[in-house]
């Protein structure tokens, strides 16, 4: 790299720092253009630099940040580490150091002025958070003074957490930082909802939201990346979250899996920008779960060679559409493709709602939602269709096509499995929506923690307080709750590397997996926040704590992307599926070799000894713990499908056996998801290398795994896995469980990363 100027080398370090994490804010680059280009102290040259370096699409590379990071380093040595030295000071110092006292004509009040704006739009007062331009000295006496007082390194944690994606959260908490993302409680719909559709813009501006599509359409071909960004906003704001997911994840999700190549050339490039914002329409008034029987219509013309578009009743209106009261151009409709008189199911389809003035099209009929119980920056709508006509060429014909001769034909040959294959586009937004929800509930968790480490209550006379994380009761209610945080933060991890590998392939398994999941995950969001709520008594009340946005918002999380209820009844159909096969391929021989092996656990695991052990070791056992949640899933399997054939052989119709076994099966479900979780965990910490980390995890999965087990004690007391005395040993075991966490909760929380600007709450 050539020398640059003294006049250069003074706005340096503003540069390394807002590049730091490899992320310029779009209040950076405006105040930059603004502070710095107009001025006459840098050359022509330096302000082609000056651009150059404020390009977010092309930011500066590693060798680049390496020899700025070296040449300020060489200037930060001559102060001492408690020293509190700002960015303009240290770049008027190497000005000095480059030019010499005698040639720094330039500087004026002016430049002084330009240099501390930048500073403060930056939001650095001094180095401390950056060790690395630090000696090592310096660097270890910095750290050790910013460890909490527990016996791990938070940041090590976050890394696990992280996943392999520290880079991405970084740079979307950083924009998060930004003062053009500074939150606002607005509480009139139309002000919100114009505040989210300009953060959106920014966040596509950065890329982020092509994050998943190809490289040809502008993205990066990483779900990971994008699954971690919307998480990432659910720290922030959960209106712009879901009209992320809503525009990137399902408009843009859609157009990507169902479409074909011609509309991936032709859209996806504009959904990833933001210059084509669009709907996700599949929902009607009369059906929402029930899919299959969409009233709306796309009926084929061949005459015009065009697709009509219809809702032929009231209730075949698209009801509850996020995008469409407001910003919504384009929509993807779900309907009942017919071709020559022939329903092909259903399919889905581009058509136009409104023109490049926002003007409604002819035939759609778009009503506003008006205001919700939260969520209201979305501007969700009702559509209707009166016979809207598009080209044949907007069907979305990735598994179901009409050709120029007007002929239909599909890859899949049965409809049933052509429209669950293309149901499939629902699983991104299940893997999804729970990691948003669930970085609400770590939001509550954090403010509900740190509040009960400063707010003081009772206490004996002429003693202080005590804290309120000091008291049992306290204890018992917050502990469990942030261990669940952290078994499903493990547990959507696992279920969004198996979405990202399979994407390809056959879904079903993770779609069952992903129900499961979404249910659970969004049910401990909703429960963490109350709980959260009514720790923090009646400061938690206050609008200011968070807690009433952080409820109104999630709610809709069990009904949103399918009704929690219905998803676990079609999880225990496909537990229940497997188990047939299981049985199915060995034949009466795996019949009886099932049979053999649940009567050997049983009696192995129901023997005297066994069931009145309350020896603590084995209580925190892993074994135990697999074992026990194994052992559930399958007792209910067995059970479930037992009573399911008795019903069907008494005459029932399936639909009705099911019915029966309704309550069952909901049950089955939530055994499964627990038992899939329970064993990510115990991974996560079997895989774990680190000294200071395995213990603090294994405590958290030891509570995660016995305070489940103690919630479904009258279960495991019934089929005599346990006796009493075993589940009242496993109560004062989570309750000693909970009191040694208590003192590594300030450091569990702060593993979570979550930005001071991004909480938002003075404690």
């Amino acid at each position: 790299m050539k020398t640059i100027s003294p006049e250069l080398s003074s706005i340096l370090p503003l540069f390394y720092i807002a590049w730091s994490d490899a992320l310029l804010g779009p209040s950076e680059i405006a105040l930059i253009e603004a502070k710095l280009l107009d001025i006459a102290w840098l050359s022509d040259e330096d302000k082609e630099l000056v651009s150059a370096w404020s390009n977010p699409q092309n930011p500066p590379n590693d060798e680049l940040m390496t020899i700025w990071s070296t040449a300020i380093r060489t200037v930060a040595a001559q102060f001492s580490e408690q020293e509190k030295l700002s960015l303009s000071r240290l770049g008027i110092e190497m000005a000095k150091s480059q030019a010499g006292e005698d040639n720094l004509y330039w500087l004026n009040e002016n430049v002084l002025t330009a240099l501390q704006e930048l500073e403060k739009a930056i939001n650095i007062n001094n180095l401390s958070n950056h060790t690395e331009l630090f000696s090592e000295v310096q660097r270890n006496a910095l750290i050790l003074s910013k460890l909490k007082e527990t016996s791990f390194d938070p940041k090590k944690l976050q890394d696990i957490l992280d996943d392999g994606y520290g880079e991405i959260r970084k740079k979307v908490f950083q924009l998060l930082q930004d003062p053009l993302f500074n939150h606002k409680t607005l509480r009139e719909k139309t002000s919100y909802r114009e505040q989210v559709i300009v953060w959106l813009q920014l966040l596509a501006d950065q890329g982020f939201g092509s994050l998943h599509y190809p490289d040809s359409s502008g993205g990066k071909n990483d779900l990971g990346a994008f699954a971690m960004v919307f998480e990432t906003l659910g720290y922030h704001d959960l209106s712009l979250t879901v009209k992320f997911g809503v525009q990137f994840g399902l408009f843009g999700g859609a157009v990507l899996n169902l479409g074909t190549e011609y509309h991936h050339n032709k859209y996806l490039k504009y959904i990833g920008n933001l210059s084509l914002p669009g709907c996700f329409a599949m929902t009607e008034t009369g059906h929402g779960s029930n899919v299959r029987n969409l009233e709306t219509t796309a009926s084929y013309d061949n005459v015009t060679d065009e697709i009509i578009i219809h809702s032929p009743t009231p209730d075949s209106q698209k009801d509850y559409i996020g995008n469409a009261a407001a910003h919504g151009r384009m929509a993807v409709v779900f309907a009942q493709l017919i071709v020559d008189n022939i329903n092909h199911g259903v399919h889905a389809v581009l058509v136009p709602i409104r023109d490049g003035n926002g003007k409604t099209m002819p035939g759609v009929e778009i009503i506003d939602c008006d205001y919700k119980l939260g969520l209201n920056g979305i501007d969700n709508g009702r559509v209707r269709f009166n016979r809207v006509q598009v080209p044949r060429t907007n069907l979305l014909n990735r598994y179901g096509n009409i050709d120029e001769n007007g002929k239909y034909s599909s890859p899949i040959e049965k409809e049933g499995r052509r429209f669950f294959t293309m149901l499939g586009t629902l699983v991104g937004g299940r893997v999804c929506v729970p990691r948003a929800g669930l970085s609400a509930a770590k939001t509550a968790l954090t403010i509900a923690i740190r509040y009960g480490l400063k707010r003081r209550q009772f206490g004996e006379e002429g003693q202080p307080e005590i804290l309120l994380l000091d008291y049992p009761s306290h204890q018992r209610r917050l502990m469990p709750l942030l261990a669940k945080a952290y078994a499903f933060d493990f547990a959507l991890t696992y279920l969004t590397k198996q979405y990202s590998e399979n994407i390809d392939r056959d879904l079903r398994e993770v779609e069952s997996l992903a129900a499961a999941l979404k249910s659970l995950a969004t049910w401990f969001s909703s429960e963490a926040i109350q709980q959260c709520r009514e720790a923090c008594g009646g400061r938690g009340y206050l609008s200011e704590m968070r807690f009433a946005d952080l409820k109104a918002d999630t709610d809709i999380f069990s009904t949103f992307e399918g009704d929690n209820t219905v998803l676990l009844q079609l999880v225990a159909k496909s537990v229940l599926s497997d188990f047939q096969k299981e049985l199915g391929e060995g034949g009466i021989f795996g019949f009886a070799e099932f049979l053999a092996e649940r009567f050997l656990s049983a009696a192995r695991e129901k023997n005297p000894w066994a069931i009145r052990n309350t020896n603590e070791s084995h209580l925190l056992s892993t074994d135990f713990h697999l074992h026990a949640f194994r052992y559930r899933e399958r007792d209910l399997t067995v059970s479930v499908a037992g009573r399911l054939r008795k019903h069907i052989g008494r005459g029932l119709a399936p639909q009705q056996a099911f019915m029966r076994c309704q309550n069952h099966l909901i049950v089955l479900a939530k055994a499964y998801g627990e038992r899939v979780v329970m064993e990510q965990f115990a991974e996560v910490v079997d895989k774990c290398a680190d000294v200071t980390l395995k213990p603090v995890l294994k405590r958290l999965c030891s509570l995660f795994a016995l305070h489940t087990i103690e919630a479904n004690a009258s279960w495991y007391l019934e089929q005599d896995y346990m006796d009493g005395s075993k589940t009242k040993a496993i109560r004062n075991v989570v309750d000693k469980l909970c009191a040694q966490l208590r003192d590594e909760a300030d450091g569990l929380v702060a593993a979570f990363g979550i930005p001071e600007d991004c909480l938002n709450v003075s404690i």
